[in-house]
Order: structure tokens, then sequence, then C-alpha cells
């Protein structure tokens, strides 16, 4: 859902601002918690105030940074960037929260943080601003993954979510309503299409770091990048070489030992606990 969420973004974001996309994105995410009472009633349920604001702020200058990437590169560059996070999100969890990693998934992590690199390594790319804006989203990813991290052993998903869209909202609208463009045509659906796959990743991702370490959280989701690289490869012609396929290859090799061995051993109850 997040590879599909940042090829739509491309797409709205060709004319678009990226802010204005992220500004969209977070504001329809927040419908279901506004219309929807049960929700509503969650997502005012909290305990951890500073926790919630942490994973928000972070959570949207991340997502706003990200956005702009993916409107000034192409959506497999600035998502391969964006999901540097875990090597941010481990480090941070394990300075503030006190986290500790299984070393089972050492071999495997570095199998997909390899195949990345590689992908990194097909293009020219030379650390323009704009990827240097993707890598700082990255960092911004991992402190906010950090504090959802934290925040989820007490908080439940809704009132994370919430807090995510809301100040994702706050944070993108100055740069959003100064590059401001209606939207036509198409671009309607475009947005629609990355909040949509946004609304369902999010919420999907906050139930999941309940049970799963953020390292284990972050290399699973490196399948982002090998979707999105693949979209932009046959929907808007991204040239992909065979060291990016390589690489590519790894990282889905990384991704399926560590679901392997992160499963072995685990309750069956623990595996969908609220299902």
């Amino acid at each position: 859902m997040f590879g599909f969420m940042a090829f739509f973004a491309k797409i709205a974001s060709l004319r678009l601002s990226g802010p204005e996309v992220v500004m969209f994105r977070m504001s329809a995410g927040l419908i279901p918690v506004i219309l929807i009472a049960r929700y509503r009633r969650a997502a005012l349920q909290f305990q951890r105030v500073d926790l919630l604001l942490y994973r928000g702020f972070f959570g949207g200058v991340a997502t706003t940074l990200y956005f702009l990437a993916i409107q000034h590169t192409t959506a497999g560059v600035a998502t391969l960037l964006n999901y540097t996070s875990p090597i941010w999100s481990g480090t941070f969890s394990m300075l503030f929260i006190g986290e500790r990693f299984s070393s089972r998934v050492i071999v495997p992590v570095a199998v997909a943080l390899s195949g990345v690199f590689l992908v990194v390594r097909t293009g020219a790319f030379g650390f323009s601003m704009w990827e240097i804006v993707g890598l700082c989203s990255g960092v911004a990813s991992g402190a906010a993954v950090t504090a959802m991290r934290a925040a989820r052993r007490g908080e439940n998903s809704w009132s994370i979510y919430a807090s995510f869209c809301l100040f994702g909202t706050l944070v993108s609208a100055p740069l959003a309503l100064q590059a401001w463009k209606t939207p036509m045509g198409n671009e309607w659906f475009a947005l629609a299409a990355t909040s949509l796959f946004a609304m369902g990743a999010q919420l999907m991702l906050t139930f999941s770091l309940r049970w799963l370490d953020a390292v284990t959280v972050g290399v699973i989701s490196q399948l982002a990048v090998l979707i999105s690289i693949t979209l932009g490869a046959v929907f808007l012609a991204e040239v992909v070489t065979p060291l990016a396929a390589l690489g590519s290859a790894l990282t889905i090799s990384g991704v399926i030992g560590v679901t392997y061995l992160t499963s072995i051993g685990r309750p069956a109850e623990e595996a969908m606990p609220e299902a």
C-alpha cells in the first residue's frame, strides 16, 4: 500500500506541489475519525500526549519531505531514501526506549539493506538537494516510528493514527497554501488513491508495531521500495537496470528471511491477536 501511495503521489505531483498532495492525504485521513463515532471515541482516548505529539510532528515532517522528494525526483528514489528509516528507528529505539532486537535478523537485514544499496548505485545519484531532502525524510520517519513504537505499548491505533494525520495537515499546510494549485481532472483521482492507500497502510503499520520490533517492520516495509520502482518503470517509463533488479531481488530475499525468522516460536494467538 505504501508503494502504491508513492506511485499515485508522483502522478498527483506532476503539476501539484508535494506539500499540497500531503495536505490532501493527511486531511482525508481524518475523515473516518471525524465521521465515525466509534473511531472518534477511540482517537480521543489517550494517556501519553507527549508521545502522540512526537509521533504526529515527526511523521508530518517526514511525509512532507518525502513528498517533496517524490515531486522532484522519482517515486522509486524518493521511497528508497525515505525507507532508510529503519537505520534511524533502530538507533533511536535503542537509545530512547530501551528496545532490543533479535540477533537472528542480522543476516537478512544485511541482505535487504545491501539490496537497497545496489538499487541506489544504479542511477545518476549525485546527492542533489532533493535527494538530501529524501534522506532527511528517512531520519524524521525513524523518529516518528520510534515514538509510534513507544506509544503503541499503551495507546490504541486510532489515537496514534489521528495524531499523525492532524499534525501532518498542520505541518504541510504552510508550504501547500504558498504554492497552491486547484486540482483538475485525473489529479482528483490520483489524490484520492494516494489518500486511500496511505490510510490503509498507516493503520496496518500502526497495528503491527505493537508486536514487531522497529527493525523487523522496517525491513518488511522495504517492499514499498520495490513496488514503487516497479510501478514507475511500467507506467512512467522509469529505467530499471539489471543491477537495480539484482538489488530488488536481494531486498525481497531479506524481507522473506526476516519474516520467517521472526515467526519461529511465536505462539499462534500472537499472530493476529485482535482478528
